[in-house]
């Protein structure tokens, strides 16, 4: 499939089996390529955008799960429980004929991704079983990945479930769960990405390991967090940096954290595969800066290791420790390049949102 630069595509209403969602089997290519001129906008059909505009005229960051997502699937490996070859991706209905991902071709394509921005999507399936913005499933890095917006999503912004892909200059904006998701021993690199959590999201980054016995090391590099102070009400999500959870192993570099609440923190759960992996070197982190929440004067309360079996928090926040504070953005030396990100919604509400 082909899309043209600057084309508005809206999905459907529907929950659960009527849910609308573009999905790229395996063997298929999708190239959408669009440009920082003409993106790719995929939508609502509630919303009332038009081609050449960039801000919805009626929704905002607060519609969400208003259809489904993107999803691409490839032939990359991946971790699966119980060594399996193949797995059905999240999201899709079980015996729906199609939806499978996994292989053994790390460098599969499944086409050119560019210039795209995803909104307001996240439509329920089942009980705790949305869409993401988007997934990427067994994705390989014959595939390119770019310029990606995910605006609004009622789960995560993009996950990627195993797989080898590279992506860069990526932008998540309001999700109602984790802006960026990795499962089953992803294994590419992940390069200028920018979180903006409001009020209902959860996490920046979720960070899981290999399912089975297969592993692979992921790269994440050059990542700003912004977190939200607003206050808390019952639909509030946790708002924290990131967790590391199920023997999360890769790297984790140049990363600045802005703001955000009292306890939004950084954090290794308490799991023995993480435990093992960060004192392995398996699991490593460095220049991470932080312009604290207000009121927090000691960062070593954000920086911990829930399971007590590492030496992270002093790594972190001891002398010399690979985390340091700065006293806003304009100071900070680590982070993505927010200017990439001129073309998307993202950029023009920047101010409001401290980006």
């Amino acid at each position: 499939m082909t899309i043209d630069a600057g084309t508005v595509i809206k999905g459907a209403q529907g929950q659960q089996t009527q849910a609308s969602a573009l999905i790229v089997d395996r063997d298929a290519t999708l190239n959408a390529n669009g440009t920082a001129q003409e993106p790719i906008i995929f939508t609502s059909i509630l919303d009332e955008i038009m081609p050449g505009e960039v801000v919805s005229p009626n929704l905002t960051v607060d519609d969400r799960g208003l259809w489904g997502g993107v999803i691409i699937l490839g032939n990359a490996p991946s971790s699966f429980e119980g060594d399996a070859t193949e797995e059905l991706i999240e999201g899709i209905p079980a015996n729906s004929g199609f939806g499978l991902y996994g292989g053994t071709d790390p460098a599969d394509s499944s086409g050119n991704i560019e210039y795209i921005s995803i909104r307001h999507g996240g439509a329920n399936i089942g009980e705790g079983n949305e869409i993401n913005g988007l997934t990427l499933g067994g994705v390989g890095n014959g595939t390119v990945i770019n310029h990606i917006e995910v605006i609004a999503n009622l789960d995560d912004g993009v996950e990627f479930f195993g797989g080898t892909v590279n992506a860069s200059n990526i932008v998540v904006w309001g999700v109602g769960d984790d802006a960026i998701d990795i499962d089953q021993a992803y294994s590419g690199t992940i390069t200028n990405a920018a979180v903006v959590m409001n009020n209902v999201s959860d996490h920046g980054l979720e960070i899981d390991g290999p399912e089975g016995s297969a592993t692979g090391m992921y790269t994440l590099q050059d990542i700003t967090i912004f977190s939200d102070d607003s206050e808390t009400n019952a639909n509030s999500g946790n708002r924290e940096y990131a967790q590391f959870r199920s023997s999360a192993m890769g790297t984790n570099n140049n990363i600045l954290l802005v703001g955000g609440l009292p306890d939004s923190d950084f954090t290794l759960q308490d799991n023995q595969g993480v435990a093992d992996n960060y004192n392995s070197g398996d699991l490593t982190f460095s220049n991470i800066q932080i312009v604290p929440p207000a009121g927090v004067t000691d960062i070593s309360t954000l920086f911990t290791d829930a399971s007590g079996l590492t030496s992270f928090q002093d790594d972190a926040t001891g002398a010399n420790g690979f985390v340091s504070v700065v006293a806003d953005t304009g100071a900070a030396t680590v982070g993505a390049d927010l200017g990439v990100f001129g073309w998307t919604w993202v950029s023009e509400a920047a101010s409001a949102l401290g980006f």
